[in-house]
C-alpha cells in the first residue's frame, strides 16, 4: 500500500503543477487509475486512497476484478480495442467506453445495453493517422457523432485519443483539443460534451496544458505492468 500511496501523492503533485502552469483548476482533471493486469488488491488499495475511476483494456482480466470490487461502488471505464463479440459484456459491466470508433460497434453497445442503463461513451480519434492505432480519422468524426447521438442508450460525452509512439504530444494534443472544442460548439445546446480523455504517465503535463479533462495513468500509480 505504501508504494501506491506514495505514487499517488507524487502523481497528484504532478497534476497540480501542470494545472498551475497552464492556468487550469486541478479539480477539473479526472485521474483514472489504469488497473489493467493489476490484482484486485491493487484496486482495493487505490480505492482506499480515494480513487474511484478505474480503466481496463482486457475484458477477461477486468470482469473478475469488477465483480470482486462491486461493493466498493467504483466507476469502470473500458479503454481497450473493442471486438464485436465482446460488446455485450462491455455494455453490461462497464459504465464508460472510451474507444468507440465505428458506428457498428456503437449500435451493438446500444442494443446490448441492459434495460434502464445508459452507457457513457467517447469517440476514439486517431489524431496521428497511425495505422497501428485504433480510432476514427479526424474527418470522419462528425458522421460517427451523428450515428451515436441517434442511439438512445448511449450518451456521447466527448473524445479520446492514444498517440502514435513518434508523435509530438504538444502538437497532437493541441490538435485534439481544437477538434474537441470545434465539435462542441456545433452540437446542440445542453449537450453533455465535456470529456476530453488524453494523457498518460509520460505526457500528462502536455495533455493537461492542451485541455485534457481525464488523464489515464497506470505505471506512475501502480508501477510497471507485469
Amino acid at each position: 500500500m505504501n508504494d501506491i500511496s506514495q505514487n499517488l501523492s507524487a502523481l497528484q503533485t504532478r497534476i497540480a503543477a501542470a494545472c498551475r502552469n497552464s492556468g487550469r483548476n486541478e479539480n477539473d482533471i479526472l485521474l483514472m487509475a489504469v488497473s489493467k493486469t493489476k490484482p484486485v488488491s491493487a484496486v482495493e488499495t487505490a480505492a482506499s486512497l480515494g480513487l474511484s475511476h478505474f480503466g481496463e483494456n482486457y475484458l477477461d482480466d477486468a470482469l473478475p476484478k469488477i465483480e470482486a470490487c462491486r461493493s466498493l461502488g467504483l466507476t469502470w471505464h473500458f479503454i481497450g480495442r473493442i471486438q464485436s463479440n465482446k460488446t455485450r459484456q462491455i455494455a453490461e459491466h462497464f459504465d464508460w467506453v472510451h474507444t468507440v470508433d465505428r458506428a457498428r460497434i456503437a449500435k451493438r453497445l446500444n442494443d446490448q445495453c441492459p434495460d434502464g442503463k445508459n452507457l457513457q461513451v467517447l469517440i476514439q480519434v486517431n489524431i496521428d493517422a497511425d495505422p497501428a492505432k485504433g480510432g476514427v480519422l479526424r474527418d470522419d468524426v462528425p458522421a460517427l457523432i451523428d450515428s451515436i447521438t441517434a442511439l438512445p442508450r448511449l450518451t456521447l460525452r466527448g473524445l479520446m485519443t492514444i498517440l502514435a509512439q513518434d508523435s509530438n504530444p504538444v502538437v497532437s494534443y493541441t490538435n485534439m483539443a481544437e477538434l474537441f472544442n470545434s465539435l462542441g460548439q456545433s452540437l446542440q445546446h445542453g449537450s453533455q460534451w465535456n470529456v476530453l480523455s488524453m494523457g498518460m504517465t509520460n505526457d500528462l503535463e502536455d495533455a493537461i496544458a492542451a485541455g485534457s479533462t481525464c488523464v489515464r495513468v497506470g505505471t506512475a500509480l501502480f508501477g510497471p505492468r507485469s
